[in-house]
């Protein structure tokens, strides 16, 4: 147990003081090939120079207003942010959850607005992770985490890529909103199908429902677009999103189309140090780094690094599935995930398990081919002595 902490969290035994790009190093000088960045979350890796001289520069002029007052930085990164998705506005957050839950108010104001308070339920996929709040807690699938505080709100479930069941549930229930995400990051990296997420689009527009789309993980860049959803043409009508777009620091947004712009009226959701203009500082330089050319490293590392997985499938019959997009990347395993997890850590390289059998491999954008290759062959040699099935195990 952590002295002071409650007990939330397996933590790993290091301390980790400092690191540079996608390399951490402990106290005691040890390295690590950082191939979960923070989960998801450090996109420009660490000690990015740009990022540290914008937060030190900020850090001296005023780190906290409130939304009471305006700041020269929250304009121009809710610009930037509508533009790179295709929605009109947005709302800062300070975590993914967060963003969930201004999503949840959003749609139930939504259905109040057009004269239908009724539709006050919601429909999400098995297998989805949405946060730890309550309200986006009822929207998580995994059991172990909600067990703990039922009842929660009543929530539909329907199967990812079940077009005909996701139909009978928005016929049946009229809810304000359908919530997913396009890649399911805790739900083992598994990615919806594009017919899927067009079919749900178009069903959503027929039923009247909001259809969100939980991009927490899966966005801001990860998959080598912006959002996953533009790799299939599909635009929601309200997007969440966090993890990377401050390079490590708490923010999230919630971005909705034209139509819900002016649903929530002044005192109607609010969030004290939401947007600061710290936290804002630092996604202008993410944001920057996005829109001059890292995107283009996200795609031709998640190719090489894809393809590198690809061979450990052939070469390993433990291996099972390749899943993902990106530098949004899952090995699903028959047996021995967490074992294997376990000997990359003892390798030095940091990833980890989701959905009990994926290994989550989620780097830093800014992750170079060399250290691509690196990761490869601590994964192969992590494999290695792994029988082929659970009976040969020791």
């Amino acid at each position: 147990m952590d002295d002071g902490l409650m007990p939330t969290y397996a933590r790993a035994d290091e301390v980790f003081v400092g690191g540079r790009g996608a390399v951490l190093y402990d106290q005691d000088g040890r390295e690590f090939l950082d191939f979960l960045a923070g989960i998801a979350v450090s996109a420009l890796g660490h000690a990015h120079p740009a990022l540290c001289e914008a937060v030190r520069d900020q850090v001296g002029k005023v780190v906290h207003l409130s939304n009471l007052y305006r700041h020269p930085y929250a304009e121009p990164v809710a610009t930037r942010l509508c533009r790179l998705t295709d929605m009109a506005a947005a709302f800062f957050t300070n975590s993914g959850t967060e963003a969930v839950e201004c999503a949840l108010k959003l749609a139930r104001k939504a259905m109040h607005v057009r004269g239908t308070p009724e539709r006050t339920s919601f429909v999400a996929l098995e297998g989805g992770f949405h946060g730890r709040s309550l309200g986006a807690l009822s929207l998580t699938w995994n059991e172990k985490y909600r067990r703990p505080f039922l009842p929660l709100q009543p929530v539909t479930w329907v199967p990812p890529d079940d077009a005909l069941a996701l139909a009978r549930a928005l016929e049946r229930e009229r809810p304000a909103a359908l919530v997913l995400e396009p890649i399911q990051g805790e739900g083992g990296i598994r990615e919806l199908s594009g017919d899927f997420l067009r079919r749900a689009r178009e069903l959503c527009t027929a039923t009247g429902t909001l259809l969100v789309h939980d991009e927490i993980q899966s966005g801001c860049g990860r998959t080598g677009r912006f959002l996953a959803a533009q790799h299939h043409g599909v635009v929601p009508d309200v997007v969440t999103l966090a993890k990377p777009i401050a390079a490590g620091l708490p923010m999230g947004a919630t971005l909705c189309t034209a139509a819900l712009v002016d649903t929530f009226q002044k005192g109607e959701h609010g969030s004290t140090f939401a947007g600061g203009p710290l936290v804002c500082r630092a996604a202008l330089v993410f944001l920057d780094e996005v829109e001059h050319g890292l995107l283009g490293n996200v795609q031709d590392r998640g190719r090489e690094l894809r393809q590198g997985l690809e061979q450990l499938q052939r070469e390993f019959p433990v291996v099972r599935e390749v899943r993902g997009r990106g530098l949004m990347l899952g090995l699903r395993l028959h047996h021995s995930a967490d074992r294997v997890q376990k000997a990359l850590h003892r390798l030095g390289l940091l990833v980890n398990c989701t959905a009990t059998d994926v290994l989550r491999i989620v780097p830093p954008f800014v992750v170079t081919a060399a250290q691509v290759q690196d990761a490869l062959q601590r994964l192969r040699s992590a494999l290695i002595p792994i029988p082929e099935s659970p009976k040969e195990m020791p």
